[in-house]
């Protein structure tokens, strides 16, 4: 079976101070805090497709996720 990836203790530090955050926020901010990370999510994703694409030379043909 594979093992879970863990976070670092730096990374589960950063997860503590964001969760601090998201609780201080109002409802209608935590929304749109979601939509904006949700957002920047799929352009990663997608740069992440167009990196590989142009590393693995299929620039003519298409990844779809």
């Amino acid at each position: 079976m594979n093992q879970p990836i863990k976070l670092s203790l730096e990374q589960e530090f950063g997860l503590r101070i964001f969760a601090d955050q998201v609780h201080q926020m109002s409802r209608e901010q935590a929304q749109i805090f979601l939509l904006k990370l949700y957002e920047q999510m799929m352009i990663q994703e997608t740069s992440y497709q167009q990196l590989l694409k142009h590393e693995w030379k299929l620039d003519s043909g298409s990844i779809s996720g």
